[in-house]
């Protein structure tokens, strides 16, 4: 059973949530008013995803995800935020979060969401994600050849990471590469190991940054 933490600085958000993932299967080990609790909980407890709001007192949801993923928690965090286009949902992904949901997804999706991150996949919805990075990367100026910090990959890792950067699912990588969906897999997992980053979300972001995919392409 897929085991949750969920923070948030509304107490009836947090029991809505609670009511709607116990019903579906989902083990609620605590809850989190502030995002300094939110880190002693996920310490304590060690969910295998932490549902975390952006705006709550004392320690914010960025800061909480960043101090989670610098201190090696193996929890995943969900950024759950009210706004699509919300600058600090881009803070929170930088910070290592796996995905970001809106708070009026639907039950069914959110549990989805969930389990999607709690599997180790990045929860990537394209166009909302896509815009997001546009909009808050500026991006830098064109250089020849391959960025230097990605000269650590292959020519085929770097493919996989303009798709992945581009949206593509593990399965539509594979169908546009030809290849199987475990290679595809292995390649993602070459490509986090090479660039030192948890997850697939800080693998979009740093195409971006350095260029290797430009907003718009």
């Amino acid at each position: 059973m897929t085991s949750v933490v969920i923070a948030d600085d509304q107490e009836l958000v947090r029991s809505g949530l609670r009511m709607v993932l116990e019903a579906r299967g989902i083990e609620v080990l605590g809850e989190a008013a502030d995002g300094r609790e939110a880190v002693n909980v996920v310490a304590r407890e060690t969910p295998d995803v932490v549902l975390m709001d952006i705006r709550m007192p004392v320690l914010d949801g960025i800061a909480a995800t960043r101090e989670l993923v610098a201190g090696g928690a193996a929890t995943r965090v969900l950024v759950l935020t009210t706004y699509d286009l919300d600058e600090y949902v881009y803070g929170a992904l930088r910070a290592g979060a796996a995905g970001f949901l809106l708070k009026a997804t639907p039950p069914e999706r959110l549990v989805a969401g969930i389990e999607t991150v709690a599997a180790g996949d990045a929860l990537l919805a394209p166009g909302l994600t896509r815009r997001l990075i546009e909009q808050h990367i500026a991006g830098p100026p064109p250089v020849s050849g391959v960025p230097q910090p990605l000269q650590v990959l292959t020519e085929r890792e770097r493919e996989v990471l303009v798709l992945m950067a581009r949206g593509r699912s593990n399965d539509e990588i594979a169908a546009e590469l030809v290849v199987s969906e475990a290679t595809v897999k292995t390649h993602v997992n070459r490509v986090l190991g090479k660039l030192g980053l948890r997850g697939r979300v800080q693998a979009v972001v740093l195409a971006y940054e350095t260029g290797l995919v430009r907003p718009g392409s």
